[in-house]
């Protein structure tokens, strides 16, 4: 079973000398049963095993035809609430486990940013200041973390026009930047919502691969139907079942489904 995100507060990180670093809380996403790298062989961190596998084979272009942009991989799901942030930072924690891989979680809710809090850090610069600014580059806003393999885009300040800037030629140079410039990097983004918001549908059309997180026992039918319909120009969509209660014959349960 992969179990939801507690709602308690993170706590702030601690500020290094390079304002570009920032401390994960390590012991505190240990202690919300998250994926760490001294976290052992849990449950939970089996289920990221199997589930980064497939991702991580079409990021490298192991499967027949490689995937364009197939190291950007978004995680978004229908509705609110069901885990998606959770999935992100877990997946994002996971493949940063794999030997010759950096990982670079983003935080691309714009509207409603959660994986600084989650990993106890505060919110900063990110992503919408490179785009509102021409003259800021992306290196300036990266977060190096105290997992080595791993950094951070926080989202970055809010804007009005978040939909049109995410779907700017400046989001797309910035995209394909991302994506070519370390070849053995793998890039997570966390998105909104794909029923709550526009952003979500217009990230995933820029992505090489898509997971769609689903509530089990409270996301309907017709609600994945409708978000599936709106990331259809990606050929790569992937389904994570959440929340799911154990099966009597195993103590963790996960549902994953490629539809590409």
């Amino acid at each position: 079973m992969i179990p939801q995100i507690p709602g308690s507060r993170a706590e702030p990180f601690l500020v290094c000398p390079d304002a570009r670093h920032a401390d994960i809380n390590l012991a505190r996403l240990q202690q919300l049963g998250m994926v760490t790298h001294e976290g052992g062989r849990t449950g939970v961190a089996e289920d990221f095993r199997i589930i980064k596998r497939p991702l991580l084979r079409g990021a490298r272009g192991l499967d027949s035809q490689p995937i364009q942009h197939g190291n950007l991989i978004i995680v978004t799901s229908a509705l609110p609430g069901e885990g998606k942030t959770y999935c992100a930072i877990n997946l994002a924690m996971s493949m940063a486990m794999e030997r010759d891989t950096t990982v670079l979680l983003v935080d691309a809710d714009v509207a409603r940013p959660a994986v600084l809090n989650v990993l106890g850090l505060e919110p900063g610069p990110g992503l919408m200041d490179v785009l509102l600014d021409d003259e800021r580059d992306l290196s300036e806003v990266i977060l190096k973390t105290n997992v080595p393999a791993l950094s951070l885009l926080p989202s970055g300040r809010r804007n009005k026009h978040a939909t049109e800037l995410l779907a700017s030629r400046n989001m797309s140079r910035l995209l394909d930047d991302i994506a070519n410039r370390y070849p053995d990097r793998i890039v997570i983004f966390d998105s909104p919502p794909l029923l709550i918001t526009s952003e979500a549908s217009v990230l995933a059309s820029q992505m090489g691969q898509v997971v769609v997180v689903v509530e089990a026992e409270r996301t309907t039918h017709s609600s994945v139907r409708e978000a599936l319909r709106l990331v259809e120009s990606c050929r790569h969509v992937n389904l994570v079942y959440n929340k799911s209660k154990p099966f009597s014959c195993s103590d963790h349960h996960y549902a994953y489904y490629d539809q590409g």
